[in-house]
């Protein structure tokens, strides 16, 4: 596979643009684990007044960004209640179990991703005294914001972390493509913030940095979150290079997130009209598509062969961001129409 590729495979796999490269050429640096790493702290700020929050902390991934905010909100044997396919239940590696000693408590998600109020009320435990004693003691409410690329609806947000705050409990938002969810419904990234005691942010999707995740939240919260950054291996030494990248991603790449979004319509559009697939939604830079069973793996390398990257599965994720035009969709288009019209 030579020349230009179309990489559909996730947002994860940009480059960064000639403007991030020289912008990460002339950062200014220090040892960001001493503290004085002005382009890191520079980034924290800027997060943190973007998110609405009181501070932020810089991490190497949103994984790690995660699993530092669900042990800064919880202690051992704590619980906390997430979504049965949310990311940081079912693709982190069960972080929080192995590392953080935080029990899950998993609710099978809504079309949306929302998690039902009324399974969550009921998979909260009493703790305390007597009874109490025998559970893990519930303590934040984690949501995921885009979920599958569809938006968590704004009403369902407000009632959710209303509700959780009632109860005692405290509100985390996955929010590696909050930015995108942001942008699809016309708000500020504070906006999407607000309701959350705690969100990451991740630089590294549709904003196009190579690598990094922001937490924002209370200081005495990213204080807790520090600590477990360091215990946690993602103390880095001049990151600022790193940052910087973040921080073209957030000044420049933030509102071209509705261009990936018509991207994707765009190529919903063209596959729906190929008789062969069905496309089974889309959402801002999401697409899923099933092929017929016994051409995925052979489609998938056809496609290759023309430099056209995905993920075969039963059902296909196709996604959009910086690195994927207009032009390169109707090409994807086009090559799929060929494969079914050379295979009939």
């Amino acid at each position: 596979m030579t020349g230009h590729v179309i990489d559909l495979r996730s947002d994860t796999v940009t480059r960064p643009t000639p403007g991030m490269l020289a912008a990460m050429a002339v950062a200014e640096v220090g040892d960001d684990v001493l503290g004085d790493d002005p382009t890191v702290i520079r980034l924290q700020a800027t997060v943190a007044e973007r998110a609405g929050k009181a501070a932020a902390l810089f991490l190497p991934s949103g994984t790690q960004s995660n699993l530092a905010a669900l042990m800064a909100h919880c202690e051992r044997g704590d619980e906390y209640i997430v979504g049965q396919l949310a990311h940081t239940y079912k693709f982190e590696g069960g972080g929080a179990a192995v590392l953080g000693s935080i029990v899950p408590q998993p609710i099978e998600n809504g079309p949306d991703g929302e998690l039902p109020l009324d399974k969550v009320a009921a998979a909260i435990k009493q703790h305390g005294p007597g009874l109490g004693a025998h559970f893990a003691r519930t303590r934040l409410l984690a949501l995921e914001n885009t979920f599958n690329g569809r938006v968590l609806p704004a009403g369902y947000i407000l009632e959710a972390t209303a509700f959780a705050r009632a109860r005692g409990l405290a509100t985390h938002l996955d929010g590696a493509r909050v930015c995108n969810a942001a942008v699809a419904q016309g708000i500020t990234l504070e906006q999407a913030c607000a309701p959350f005691d705690s969100v990451s942010i991740c630089c590294s999707k549709g904003l196009g940095a190579p690598v990094g995740s922001v937490l924002a939240g209370s200081g005495d919260f990213i204080e807790r979150a520090y600590r477990w950054r360091k215990v946690l291996g993602g103390g880095m030494r001049q990151s600022g290079f790193l940052a910087a990248a973040c921080l073209y991603g957030l000044d420049h790449h933030f509102q071209r997130l509705a261009q990936d979004h018509l991207n994707a319509e765009r190529l919903a559009r063209g596959l729906g009209d190929i008789a062969e697939i069905s496309v089974r939604g889309q959402a801002t830079n999401m697409v899923f598509v099933q092929f017929p069973p016994d051409h995925g793996r052979s489609l998938q390398a056809s496609l290759r062969e023309r430099g056209i990257l995905l993920q075969a599965a039963h059902v296909t994720r196709l996604v959009t961001h910086l690195d994927v035009t207009e032009t390169d969709i109707d090409a994807v288009v086009g090559a799929v129409k060929q494969y079914f019209a050379r295979v009939k």
